[in-house]
């Protein structure tokens, strides 16, 4: 089998707990929100769900298979329950995983995911494990997304490894430590990607940004970075790229009812579109691709019951209204 799309990263199971007795407090115009309750008390939940073999690469890697990509996935967990529980939903995905390092006496990373009011806030740990890229053969794509600390050198040798393949497609889709770590340590990598996609929010804390910022020029300053183009989504109201001369804006695909809970949106409008990308589709026509799943995903718990297949996914955009469409800006 001839890898076409191999995805870098760590890989986590996340428990989701639906709070039913929490309060959210906003600043104005719903900026800077906090969750609260009560101290010292037992709050009650509505459920709980356990969902193994999810985080941005992971589900990244998924998106991929579904879509009729050859995926390899490249991550490390615990030699544990939950790493054999991590192997199986990879297997199933038809995705390779001869590249998934299993470690004894290290426990996989495991998150919880308090869901309100169709929002989430995650809280994370990530274990350190003994990092080594293994020997890679050269797919179309290679898709590099969140790592916990303690990676540098694991950068490093994914840059050295992309400088290397200069006709591989190198997207890059930071995670929380990556942006903390800061533009300096990371600059071989947003140099040499061809893609890079972040939210807004993320563009501004990646730029040392603060205050309302422009779109156009968010875009310019995230693509001054070195990558071929930047995307950055925007939450409801729909997602943005610039590939050093045209810009465009794609809105949110309607949804086809209320959503449940909006874990892995971003992940999917990302991997989505770098997969379409891979199937030779143009920025423009990918660009259609990503807010469909995004709006598919968000309809399930978890990040990736919702993922379409190609099929489907075109049958959506083929039914779509003629508001949902790109526009240069």
């Amino acid at each position: 089998m001839t890898t076409e799309f191999i995805s870098i990263g760590d890989t986590v199971v996340d428990e989701f707990i639906e709070l039913q007795d929490a309060r959210v407090h906003c600043k104005i115009d719903d900026e800077e929100c906090e969750i609260s309750m009560r101290w010292g008390d037992k709050i009650p939940f509505k459920s709980a769900t356990m969902v193994a073999g999810v985080g941005n690469a992971a589900n990244a890697a998924v998106s991929a298979a579904r879509l009729g990509l050859k995926t390899a996935f490249v991550t490390n967990t615990g030699k544990d329950a939950y790493g054999k529980e991590i192997l199986n939903v990879f297997k199933k995905e038809k995705i390779d995983t001869k590249f998934v390092k299993l470690h004894a006496g290290i426990p996989t990373n495991h998150h919880y995911v308090l869901s309100f009011e169709s929002e989430r806030t995650i809280l994370v740990k990530h274990e350190h494990y003994p990092y080594a890229l293994p020997k890679l053969p050269a797919p179309k794509t290679i898709y590099l997304s969140s790592l916990g600390e303690g990676t540098e050198g694991y950068h490093d040798a994914v840059a050295a490894y992309a400088e290397a393949h200069p006709n591989v497609f190198f997207a890059f889709q930071p995670g929380t430590f990556q942006m903390k770590l800061g533009i300096e340590k990371f600059a071989r990598i947003y140099k040499r990607a061809d893609f890079v996609v972040v939210n807004k929010e993320e563009a501004e804390r990646i730029l040392g940004l603060s205050g309302p910022q422009d779109i156009k020029e968010l875009l310019q300053k995230m693509r001054a970075l070195g990558p071929k183009t930047a995307l950055i989504t925007d939450g409801r109201n729909g997602a943005y790229a610039y590939d050093g001369t045209k810009t465009y804006f794609v809105p949110m695909y309607p949804d086809v009812r209320a959503p449940k809970e909006r874990t892995g949106a971003g992940d999917a409008f990302a991997s989505t579109v770098a997969a379409a990308l891979t199937l030779g589709k143009p920025l423009h026509e990918a660009l259609l691709w990503g807010p469909v799943n995004s709006m598919s995903v968000v309809q399930d718990i978890g990040a990736q019951r919702g993922l379409l297949s190609r099929k489907v996914l075109e049958d959506y955009i083929a039914k779509a209204p003629a508001e949902y469409a790109i526009k240069e800006i």
